[in-house]
């Protein structure tokens, strides 16, 4: 990097304000969290609850993870950084066996000061209560207690589950402990739904006379080998192997009975991400000042390397200079993996390899950003 490049990097954005000593301060508020609590109560149905799990740990190699970034949506409703820990929100104020009422709760991770040692500072209960503004605060392991019903609110809202996550075996409050505790107080099932052809062929049933179910019985036994599902429903089983017309009638009759349940699902895993895509699509103040921000650092770095690039810089040294600038301005992370495509390399829609050594005289297409407090930029 030349002379000019450092000089003009360092000047850059004096805008751009960080604490001379310790952290950064321009951080979102712990009243711009909770107002964004408020909103999303706002949206809610009277008598529901929205329960938001934090990001998973991702593993990278062995016993390296990658740098761990927290879900959007969870930051944006909280300001916690930390894995492992749920949020809940209710749409009216609840009472504890204590008599005190609450509209949310916070589940973090346990102060542990070994763990500390090797991952850093955690904020702990009494941590979360003075620096994110949070009332009622527990620790994750009182989540498997917490005593909520689930089954007595009209609707539980959460985003269904990736399951791409791991049990670190040692702690019994890690997210794979936490979601599961969850599924089973809602009592999720897991089974898939039920496919077309199940449907299709307990209609068939339904609307055959006994006097008939021998042939139609053979017809489904044909397309087992087909449709492998059919073998999992045990009526449908029952029905195709019966000896009898009895016991044909029988698996027929069980097959209506238990459709005729009515069946209570209060479970609602998909209206959660509309929610909040309708609250984040308009920013305030507050956020227009992070994104700006984001903005100008992205911006930055393409013009700084613009003016130092020549023939014989690699992609990845291409690469290189942008994050710099990130760095240097308080940029976190990049938005998303950065693109530095030479030549036919820039044909690569999501092309991230960066690895031609040389860009030479080719046109090289740069697709960058930078995220500054949970806000990113996209600069191609």
């Amino acid at each position: 990097m030349n002379t000019r490049l450092i000089l003009l990097i360092l000047s850059f954005f004096t805008t751009i304000s960080f604490a001379q000593n310790g952290n950064p301060t321009d951080y979102l508020k712990p009243e711009f969290h909770k107002s964004r609590r408020a909103a999303l109560r706002a949206k809610m149905p009277a008598n529901s609850v929205a329960v938001f799990f934090a990001n998973p740990v991702r593993n990278r190699a062995n016993d390296v993870d990658y740098i761990y970034h927290q879900d959007p949506d969870f930051y944006y409703l909280t300001g916690y950084k930390e894995p492992n820990t749920a949020l809940i929100v209710f749409s009216e104020n609840q009472t504890n066996t204590n008599g005190t009422a609450f509209n949310e709760i916070l589940f973090v991770q346990e102060k542990d000061k070994r763990a500390e040692m090797w991952t850093g500072y955690r904020l702990g209960v009494e941590g979360a209560k003075e620096q994110l503004g949070f009332e009622m605060v527990l620790n994750g392991t009182a989540f498997r207690d917490s005593g909520i019903d689930y089954s007595k609110f009209n609707k539980v809202f959460f985003n269904n589950f990736n399951d791409d996550y791991r049990d670190s075996k040692r702690n019994k409050a890690d997210l794979y402990d936490l979601v599961n505790t969850f599924k089973s107080q809602i009592g999720y099932d897991t089974a898939p739904e039920e496919s077309e052809m199940v449907r299709r062929v307990k209609t068939t049933i339904k609307a055959t006379d006994i006097e008939n179910s021998a042939n139609v019985a053979q017809k489904i036994g044909e397309i087992y080998t087909d449709y492998p599902e059919l073998k999992a429903d045990e009526n449908i089983v029952k029905y195709v192997t019966a000896e009898t017309n009895a016991l044909r009638k029988e698996a027929k009759e069980n097959i209506i009975k238990i459709e005729a349940v009515p069946k209570k699902n209060n479970l609602a895993p998909r209206e959660l991400t509309t929610f909040m895509a309708e609250l984040r699509q308009m920013k305030t103040p507050e956020e227009m000042v992070l994104l700006t921000k984001a903005i100008r650092i992205s911006a930055q770095g393409q013009i700084e390397i613009m003016k130092a690039m020549h023939p014989g810089m690699s992609e990845t040294e291409i690469q290189g200079v942008h994050e710099f600038v990130y760095k240097k301005y308080g940029s976190e992370y990049e938005g998303y993996p950065s693109i530095v495509g030479a030549g036919n390399n820039g044909c690569v829609l999501h092309y991230i390899e960066n690895t031609k050594m040389k860009v030479e005289n080719d046109l090289v297409l740069m697709d960058l950003g930078a995220e500054y407090h949970g806000y990113t930029a996209d600069v191609t």
